[in-house]
C-alpha cells in the first residue's frame, strides 16, 4: 500500500512534468513608436559584465544597436546599465514614443512600482531611469521573457569582447541577423513554466 506522502510526491512529479508552456515571441511596437530591448550579461566565474540593446521600429526594422563591457559588477547592475544607456540613446535621437522591454521581472517591478532598492548602486541607477523616463512624450516599460529578448541578449554577449563601447546604426552586425529575421516573421518559442 502506498503512503499518502508517496502519492503526493508522485502526483506532484507527474503534474510538474505535464505543465503547459506558453508561446513567446518578440512583438512589434505600435506605429510611431520605437522599441528598445535591453539586456545585461554577467560571467559568473569572473564577475565581468557587459550590456547591450537594440532599437526597432513598427515594421521590426533595425534602427540601432549598442554593446559594451562595463567591468566587474553583478547582473542587476548590468541590466540597469543596459537600460540607462538605451534611454540615453533614445533621448539623443529625439524619439518621443519609446517602448522599453527587458527580461528582468524584478527590475521592471522596481521601476514600474517606483520601489526603493536596498543597494545604493542599484538605487542610483533606478533614480537615473526615473529621471529620464518623464522626458519622453510617451514611454511604456514592459517585461518579456528571455525568448522575446534574444536580440538584446546577443548584443549584451557581444559586449564582453569589446574594448570600447560600440553603436551600430541602420545596419545590424551579422551576429544578430538571423534573430532579427525570426523576430520580424513572428517566430514563437515554447517556454516551459
Amino acid at each position: 500500500m502506498m503512503s499518502l506522502g508517496s502519492r503526493l510526491f508522485r502526483y506532484g512529479s507527474a503534474r510538474s512534468f505535464h505543465k503547459e508552456g506558453i508561446n513567446v515571441m518578440w512583438e512589434k511596437p505600435q506605429i510611431g513608436w520605437t522599441k528598445l530591448n535591453y539586456d545585461g550579461s554577467c560571467k559568473c566565474k569572473t564577475g565581468k559584465c557587459s550590456i547591450g540593446g537594440i532599437f526597432r521600429d513598427e515594421r521590426a526594422g533595425f534602427v540601432l544597436g549598442y554593446a559594451q563591457s562595463i567591468g566587474e559588477s553583478n547582473s542587476t547592475i548590468a541590466e540597469l546599465a543596459a537600460l540607462v544607456r538605451g534611454l540615453e540613446i533614445a533621448l539623443e535621437n529625439g524619439w518621443a514614443h519609446v517602448c522599453l522591454e527587458g527580461d528582468s521581472k524584478s527590475l521592471i517591478d522596481i521601476i514600474g512600482r517606483k520601489r526603493e532598492a536596498k543597494c545604493r548602486q542599484v538605487q542610483s541607477h533606478v533614480e537615473r531611469v526615473n529621471y529620464i523616463i518623464p522626458q519622453f512624450e510617451r514611454c511604456v516599460v514592459r517585461h518579456t521573457y528571455r525568448e522575446g529578448n534574444r536580440a538584446a541578449d546577443r548584443f549584451a554577449q557581444m559586449g564582453h569582447s569589446l574594448k570600447k563601447p560600440q553603436i551600430w546604426r541602420h545596419i545590424p552586425p551579422n551576429e544578430v541577423m538571423r534573430i532579427l529575421e525570426q523576430d520580424a516573421q513572428g517566430k514563437t518559442f515554447l517556454r516551459r513554466r
